[in-house]
C-alpha cells in the first residue's frame, strides 16, 4: 500500500518538471518579441551608376578636333610620324574599367600644345552610398581644392558670366569661396591677385597672376554640361621665360568624372596664350565627350 501512495507522487513532480519546460520556451519567445527590429529587417541597397565601362581614350577624340587643339600636328611632314602623333599615348593605369586616359603633344614653330584626357568611374562598395553619389563627392573635392573665385557682379550679361552664375545658383553643393579668394574677386578690376591652380599635380603654380585672365573668363562654375562642371584657367611663367597657359575643364556624368587639361607654351618669350581660344577649344572638347557619354 506504501508503494501505490509513492508513484502518484512521483507522477506530480514530472508533470511540475515538464510545466517549467514549457514555461521555458515561452520565455524565449518572449525574448525574440523583444527584438523585433533583428527579424526580417530588409536593407535596401543604393542604386548602382550608370555607367559600367569607360570609353578607349586615345580614340574618344577626333582627328579634327586635335586638329584644332594641337595646330602643330598638321605641320608633321612624315606621315607615319602625323598618324603617331594623332595616336595619343595611353596614361598608365591598373584597372580600365575604373581609370583611364590620353595625352598628345605637338610641337610648332608657333607653339608646343598638350592635352590630357581622363576618365574615372567612380564605384561605391558601400550599400548606403550610390556610385552617382560618391563621385559628386569626389567632384565637389576638386573643385574646393581649384578654389574658385567667387562670381563677379556685371551688368553686361556675357555667356560666360551667366555659365557662372547659372551654376552657382543652381548647386547646394559648391563650395564656398575662401575668404582670399573673396578678396580676389572683389579687387579684381583695379588689382587682380593670383589665380588658382587646377588640382592636378600637372598644373602651373597657383602663384601666376590673374591679369592674363579677363574677368569674365576666370575660373568658375560652368552650366549645360553633365551634372556639374567648372573650368580652371591659369598662366604660368613671367620675365624671361615663356608663359605656359594651362585651361583645365573638370565634369561629371553620373558616376563617371571626366577632366580635360589643355596647355600652350609660345615659342616666344613676349607672348601669352589667349585664354578665350584655349577655353572655347577645352569647352568644345568636353561638349563633345557628354555627348559621347550620354549616347
Amino acid at each position: 500500500m506504501q508503494r501505490k501512495a509513492y508513484v502518484p507522487g512521483v507522477a506530480a513532480l514530472l508533470v511540475a518538471l515538464l510545466a517549467g519546460c514549457s514555461g521555458g520556451s515561452g520565455g524565449g519567445d518572449k525574448t525574440d518579441d523583444a527584438n523585433p527590429g533583428n527579424v526580417g529587417t530588409a536593407t535596401v541597397a543604393a542604386q548602382p551608376g550608370k555607367y559600367r565601362t569607360l570609353p578607349e581614350p586615345c580614340g574618344a577624340v577626333g582627328h579634327d578636333t586635335l586638329d584644332a587643339l594641337l595646330p602643330g600636328i598638321r605641320q608633321i611632314a612624315d606621315a607615319d610620324q602625323r598618324d603617331q602623333a594623332y595616336a595619343g599615348d595611353a596614361t598608365l593605369t591598373y584597372d580600365t574599367d575604373r581609370k583611364v586616359g590620353c595625352r598628345w603633344k605637338v610641337a610648332s614653330p608657333d607653339a608646343t600644345d598638350h592635352l590630357l584626357v581622363d576618365f574615372e568611374r567612380v564605384v561605391s562598395y558601400d550599400n548606403s552610398v550610390s556610385d552617382a553619389a560618391l563621385a559628386g563627392t569626389i567632384f565637389t573635392t576638386k573643385e574646393t581644392a581649384a578654389d574658385l573665385p567667387e562670381p563677379a557682379a556685371s551688368s553686361s550679361g556675357t555667356g560666360a558670366e551667366s555659365d557662372s552664375a547659372s551654376a552657382s545658383g543652381s548647386s547646394s553643393t559648391a563650395p564656398a569661396p575662401s575668404a582670399s579668394s573673396s578678396a580676389s574677386a572683389s579687387n579684381s578690376t583695379s588689382s587682380p591677385t593670383a589665380s588658382s591652380s587646377s588640382s592636378s599635380s600637372s598644373s602651373p603654380s597657383s602663384s601666376a597672376s590673374s591679369s592674363d585672365t579677363p574677368t569674365d573668363l576666370q575660373p568658375r562654375t560652368l552650366s549645360g554640361l553633365g551634372d556639374e562642371a567648372f573650368i580652371d584657367d591659369a598662366v604660368s611663367g613671367s620675365g624671361s621665360v615663356t608663359r605656359q597657359r594651362t585651361v583645365t575643364v573638370v565634369f561629371r556624368t553620373s558616376n563617371v568624372i571626366v577632366t580635360i587639361e589643355y596647355e600652350e607654351q609660345p615659342a616666344t618669350v613676349d607672348t601669352v596664350p589667349d585664354s578665350k581660344e584655349l577655353q572655347d577649344r577645352a569647352r568644345n572638347l568636353a561638349a563633345q565627350l557628354a555627348d559621347a557619354l550620354n549616347g
